[in-house]
């Protein structure tokens, strides 16, 4: 069993030295932008293991920039069950239960303020462009 583990570390080894060789040339990190709405129509937030003691903290990102029509999606990573409920009457996610999701889309632009109604100290912001 050790010898086929082996033999799989090695041949993956072979394989990013075949495949991912250099130029030689220098390689430069992008320069750091401020947040900007996704293009994509669907963006994600996940409820991290231990939200309930994280605060502002608790949906990752905390903030989450997107444009008009997009569908935001949170995935409860936790072992506990939360909700994503907005401040004032935009949705209510229910019961997210231990690996459960939910989805709303965001059909106008503004700022929209949301928190967990089981552990109110979990708050998180949705701005649509």
């Amino acid at each position: 069993m050790s010898f086929v583990r082996f033999a799989s570390v090695v041949t993956v080894a072979a394989l990013l030295v075949a495949c991912g060789g250099s130029d030689g040339s220098p390689t430069t990190a992008p320069s750091p932008t401020s947040p900007t709405p996704s293009n994509d129509p669907s963006s994600a937030v996940a409820i991290p293991v231990g939200a309930q003691s994280l605060g502002s903290r608790a949906y990752m990102p905390d903030e989450i920039n997107v444009a008009t029509g997009s569908t935001v999606t949170w995935t409860n990573t936790d072992r506990e069950s939360h909700t994503s409920t907005s401040d004032e009457s935009g949705w209510n996610s229910g019961t997210i239960a231990p690996g459960g999701r939910f989805s709303f889309t965001f059909q106008r632009a503004g700022t929209y303020r949301y928190h967990c109604t089981i552990h109110p100290g979990m708050v998180g912001t949705v701005v649509v462009r």
